[in-house]
């Protein structure tokens, strides 16, 4: 059994290792703990990120990470999600493999939040209370009606990102109680049929 530590910017990000990835991984013998920097996590920066990510590689067999790269800060100008990891993986210095881990001590950020992963099947926001046919129609809209080629396109602005989406359109959406129940519902599988990074990163753990 590969002990495979993933280190998560928030309660929401735990919540949905436990929930969703850690029983899917299981299958492929892999043990998945979720850790937070800090006790209240939030506040990610390589700075904090790196080095919590190479302590870890003492304990367990692999090691990542679930950030969103929105609200990432100390992001360069113009730098793009996969830049930032690359940096992020320099800064640990796995490239030369001086930790136990090696080659399975690797960032992954999600492009541009947890929330975009929810636009891959909007319908599964049903289950919400609020969730009236106008607001499933507005975020339809948002997965499909405006351009982007996968849920993880829509954009990180700060009016228009994944997370303001949701909430413009259901205002007593919670991220920690609701974001991890809607992706359960959603599933797996179908986050990775149209998350192509995310399923790039859940294909990589299933390998470890």
């Amino acid at each position: 059994m590969i002990r495979l530590a993933i280190v998560v910017e928030g309660e929401t990000e735990k919540s949905f290792v436990d929930r969703v990835l850690a029983p899917h991984l299981i299958d492929f013998d892999v043990d998945v703990r979720p850790t937070m920097p800090g006790k209240q996590g939030g506040d990610i920066r390589i700075e904090r990120l790196a080095p919590e990510m190479a302590r870890l590689t003492w304990n367990f067999h692999a090691v990542s990470s679930l950030v969103d790269f929105y609200g990432f800060r100390g992001k360069f100008v113009g730098e793009t999600v996969e830049q930032l990891e690359h940096r992020i993986d320099e800064t640990i210095g796995t490239r030369g493999s001086k930790y136990p881990c090696g080659e399975q001590l690797f960032a992954y950020i999600q492009r541009h939040e947890f929330e975009a992963l929810l636009f891959s099947d909007v319908d599964a926001f049903s289950a919400m209370l609020e969730a009236t046919p106008a607001a499933i129609r507005s975020l339809r809209r948002a997965a499909e009606d405006e351009g982007f080629a996968t849920p993880e396109d829509i954009n990180d602005h700060p009016a228009t990102a994944p997370s303001k989406r949701i909430e413009a359109a259901m205002p007593r959406y919670g991220k920690v109680r609701d974001g991890p129940v809607i992706a359960e519902n959603i599933g797996i599988e179908s986050m990775r049929a149209a998350c192509p990074r995310f399923n790039d990163w859940i294909t990589r753990l299933e390998a470890l």
